[in-house]
């Protein structure tokens, strides 16, 4: 059943087009008499046509058009339209048959008859005309509901569209989550093993990327700022766990005020530079940039390669995960670019046209 919206919207726009065809007539009828009839343009033939119009519009067109079975729509098409103008010409009279005022000034039949023979050619062009115009109800009935049609595919297939990225998005982030859970719990067993006065402050900060993860990273966009302050705790607490804190290099540059992103996009990235980032000894070497400008936000990441490389099998699955939302986030407005020259992995990844604050608080 169709919705009321849709259904006002359709019989607007049949209303408008029978308004102007209409208005079509009454402009000829004005050109060749000099004056408006309404009522003599309303002759048998109009209405047959307009009973034409919607057997085409609402059975021919959605059986046999929308189907694919094009041929045998046109010629069904061709055989209604001759077969009903050659029935209206056998019984309907002149009278009727034509508007009124194409018959005025016509001679008596007897002496019509003489001047002009009704040959073969002269009944040719005779119903060769009215055909014409019958065919021309036929297009314009075809044209607009085949465009109704391929409007209504086209909002299924969006929505069919949106829905499919939305799985893909959640199934993500279920994928994202425990990854970086068990990477963070890693963290904090390291110190507590340990037994490091830093283990509580690792405790705080892993809380607060709990929080951040089960109160704001399934909305569809956050702030900026709270992101930045996201990985700001992620970078804390491996500052925590790392013997040479000092090598570890982050900064943020330009103002994060009033800009909003889509969440988890960065911490990939920076969870990978860690692991990667550190030998068999411990030592890391991480440097990381966030630049801030009006419509786009810079990630800049390097790290050094440690000896021990890990497994791409076992790790992989965060960087894999993230280009995966990226493609689908930001399809035409990211750039990201990865570099590895043996001894440095470098990460450089540009978000084009992010959303203002107005635009977030009016969805």
């Amino acid at each position: 059943m169709k919705a009321p919206k849709k259904l006002v919207n359709e019989v607007l726009l049949h209303f408008l087009v029978w308004l102007c065809w209409f208005g079509v007539m009454l402009f000829q009828s004005y050109s060749r008499t000099g004056t408006i009839d309404f009522t003599s343009n309303l002759s048998p033939r109009f209405f047959i046509n307009i009973v034409l119009f919607y057997f085409n519009y609402y059975y021919l067109v959605p059986k046999l058009l929308l189907k694919k079975k094009i041929l045998p729509y046109l010629f069904i098409s061709l055989a209604i339209i001759v077969v009903v103008n050659y029935i209206m010409e056998l019984t309907l009279p002149p009278d009727l048959l034509f508007h009124r005022e194409e018959i005025k000034g016509l001679p008596r039949p007897e002496d019509f008859a003489r001047r002009f023979p009704r040959d073969d050619w002269f009944k040719f062009k005779m119903f060769i005309g009215p055909a014409i115009g019958g065919a021309f109800y036929f297009v314009v009935g075809t044209i607009i509901r085949v465009y109704i049609e391929w409007n209504k595919n086209e909002r299924i297939r969006e929505k069919t569209e949106n829905e499919k990225i939305n799985s893909e998005l959640q199934f993500l982030k279920t994928q994202l989550n425990p990854h970086f859970l068990f990477n963070s719990l890693n963290a904090v067993y390291t110190l507590s093993i340990k037994k490091s006065p830093d283990t509580p402050e690792a405790i705080i900060s892993l809380s607060e990327l709990m929080r951040y993860m089960i109160y704001e990273a399934n909305k569809e966009v956050v702030y900026l700022e709270k992101e930045l302050e996201y990985i700001k705790s992620y970078i804390q607490l491996q500052r925590l766990r790392l013997p040479n804190a000092e090598d570890v290099y982050f900064n943020i540059y330009g103002d994060d005020k009033g800009k909003t992103i889509k969440p988890l996009l960065f911490i990939s990235f920076i969870e990978n530079a860690f692991k990667y980032g550190t030998d068999y000894t411990g030592n890391t070497w991480v440097k990381i940039n966030i630049s801030i400008q009006e419509d786009k936000v810079h990630l800049f990441v390097k790290n050094k390669i440690g000896i021990i490389q890990k497994s791409p099998e076992s790790s992989g699955i965060g960087l894999k995960n993230i280009q995966n939302r990226l493609k689908l986030l930001y399809p035409e407005t990211h750039k990201l670019d990865i570099e590895n020259d043996g001894n440095y992995y470098t990460i450089n990844l540009t978000i084009l046209n992010i959303q203002s604050d107005e635009v977030y608080n009016n969805r």
